[in-house]
């Protein structure tokens, strides 16, 4: 991990202010979605991937849904349904 030199302190509403240089550099604009991870005693900040939850492949053409929580590829969609289907004829 490469370090920055940038510190900065957590507010009384928990909240921390990333350097503008450094939102430019990562390519981070207002709006921008990111996830947190814990790694050991670090807090890891990523920008969330549109990733599909059933093949895996990132692009901006996937569905959003519940909230932005999940994202589907329109074949992940399709193998959803056929998946949720056979699942829900199995248990009728």
């Amino acid at each position: 991990m490469k370090n920055t030199g940038v510190t900065r302190k957590v507010d009384e509403l928990g909240r921390v202010v990333i350097p503008v240089e450094l939102r430019r550099n990562l390519g981070i604009a207002e709006g921008t979605a990111l996830d947190f991870h814990v790694e050991g005693e670090n807090v890891v900040l990523r920008k969330q991937e549109k990733s599909c939850f059933v093949t895996g492949e990132v692009s901006d053409s996937n569905i959003e849904l519940l909230g932005g929580r999940m994202f589907l590829s329109k074949e992940g969609a399709l193998e959803l349904l056929n998946s949720l289907e056979k699942s829900v004829k199995g248990h009728a």
